[in-house]
């Protein structure tokens, strides 16, 4: 049998763990609907994304699929790492496209959504990736050894957070190849070049 603090520590990592996998599978969640809100406008709006603006959805992208290591390989620190670095990437290629529409009388780039524009956002939204993913490094046991660790299977939240993110990352790859092909793509997209060719 036992000792009482050993079986209540057990169960306070478990559920410690569940509630982190949710977490991980929310965020990937929230990724996917930023993901998926640039595509709606770009589909609707036929607003076609600029080479700055596909870098900042890879950086998207990437932060995901840390997230999507950690739901079906459990919680790592280096999967935070990911999600950091593909952050990271994605804030720099933001800041830039900030800079570039920053100074007057250089205009700005697509329509903006509650006075600020998507890049802006983008942004905002990889500042708070970052520092998610820094909250959940302090508070979810990253750096366990491997034996410590439990081998554990997604939840039906983590499959659906997943599946709806392969989705839009399918969705956003076929955009592009339809919008720049194999070659470069235009600085000020006006058409999809696999249609038009």
């Amino acid at each position: 049998m036992q000792p009482t603090s050993s079986i209540s520590t057990s169960r306070g990592r478990a559920m410690t763990e569940s509630l982190s996998k949710n977490l991980n599978a929310l965020g990937l969640i929230a990724i996917t609907i930023v993901l998926g809100f640039a595509f709606t406008d770009q589909l609707i709006n036929d607003d076609l994304p600029c080479p700055l603006c596909l870098l900042q959805r890879a950086g998207f992208a990437l932060a995901g699929f840390g997230l999507v290591l950690n739901l079906f390989h459990g919680q790592r620190a280096r999967h935070y790492g990911l999600v950091i670095l593909g952050a990271l990437a994605g804030f720099a290629v933001a800041v830039r496209q900030i800079f570039l529409h920053i100074a007057p009388g250089t205009g700005s780039y697509g329509d903006a959504f509650i006075g600020l524009h998507f890049y802006t956002w983008a942004a905002l939204l990889f500042g708070l990736i970052v520092l998610g993913s820094a909250v959940m490094l302090l508070i979810d046991g990253g750096f366990r050894t491997t034996s410590e660790r439990r081998s554990t299977h997604p939840t039906g939240l983590a499959l659906l957070a997943f599946g709806l993110f392969s989705l839009i990352v399918v969705a956003n790859a076929a955009s592009t190849f339809a919008e720049c092909e194999l070659g470069l793509c235009a600085d000020n997209p006006t058409q999809y070049e696999l249609l038009e060719n």
